[in-house]
């Protein structure tokens, strides 16, 4: 253990580590396939000439750009057939990320759904350029393509982004505020409540995977989206509680039917309304989040 401690390859790993998972979970939206991404990284790692590596940090980003690439064209298709909306993965994060608000809004589900809207090799050069300010000869590398055309690229995705993104970046104590109403109309069965806390065009989207019981297709409306939320509680004969915590980067709610983790809502906040509602509880999506949230707690 010792030697492994002390061992250059490994040491330049974890030192990199997070901003690994980060870049691949932005361009994969699934914590596990960015796990496995870091594997694969791992593996190619471990055979390099560290003499020739002239700069580790880029030399790891290129590779795991690479490996997530090629995961995010096998994923594609097996979203095509998929169950219902798809969300991202909920990923835990530290409550001071959810302070920083540039970098809450770049993991939140909001903008990873508008980033599921680019091709992969835009999705790629924007998460590297906009989330993590990766020079363009660097991304040119990772990509495969000129820094000419990685610019041309980058322009075309901000543009993109720019055009379906949120109107407006909340802060955390506003969101927080917010969810706080919103959990309490949700915990009391409140219609008035919801309706009072939810935007006229909020719109929910649900994620069950052909698992677990979800809508099939967004749902719209302040109106319909209370009475959904409403009428499948009513139908729920378990005791329903929640606990807030932060997900990508947002405060949101863990949901428990009679103390088990039914689901992770997360909320999109603006002008102090919800407008967005995004609830994973298909159960392959949860497995990480129900390790990492019994952990917490001991």
């Amino acid at each position: 253990m010792s030697d492994q401690a002390t061992d250059p390859a490994t040491e330049a790993f974890v030192a990199h580590r997070n901003l690994l998972f980060t870049v691949a979970y932005e361009m994969l939206g699934s914590a596990a396939d960015a796990e496995d991404v870091l594997q694969e990284t791992w593996m190619r790692w471990v055979k390099v000439d560290l003499a020739e590596v002239r700069d580790q940090r880029a030399y790891l980003v290129r590779v795991t750009t690479r490996q997530a690439l090629n995961r995010l064209r096998t994923m594609t298709r097996r979203k095509e057939a998929y169950v219902g909306p798809w969300l991202p993965e909920p990923v835990l994060t530290a409550p001071d990320v959810a302070e920083d608000v540039e970098l809450a809004e770049s993991v939140s589900m909001a903008m990873m759904l508008v980033l599921e809207t680019l091709s992969p090799t835009e999705r790629a050069v924007f998460v590297l350029r906009e989330a993590f300010d990766v020079g363009y000869d660097e991304i040119a590398a990772a990509v495969d393509k000129s820094p000419a055309a990685v610019r041309q690229i980058a322009h075309r995705a901000r543009r993109h982004v720019e055009a379906r993104r949120p109107r407006e970046v909340v802060s955390a104590s506003e969101t927080r505020a917010v969810l706080e109403s919103f959990q309490r109309a949700l915990e009391t069965g409140e219609l008035q409540g919801l309706l009072d806390v939810l935007a006229p065009d909020v719109v929910l989207l649900s994620d069950g995977g052909g698992v677990k019981q979800a809508a099939v297709r967004p749902v719209v409306g302040s109106s319909k989206v209370a009475r959904f939320i409403i009428g499948g509680a009513g139908k729920v004969e378990a005791e329903i509680t929640s606990v807030t915590t932060v997900f990508n980067g947002n405060p949101a709610l863990v949901l428990n039917l009679d103390g088990e983790m039914d689901g992770v809502m997360t909320v999109r906040v603006e002008d102090a309304r919800v407008t967005g509602i995004y609830y994973v509880r298909n159960p392959e999506k949860l497995t990480r989040v129900a390790t990492e949230t019994r952990l917490t707690r001991r």
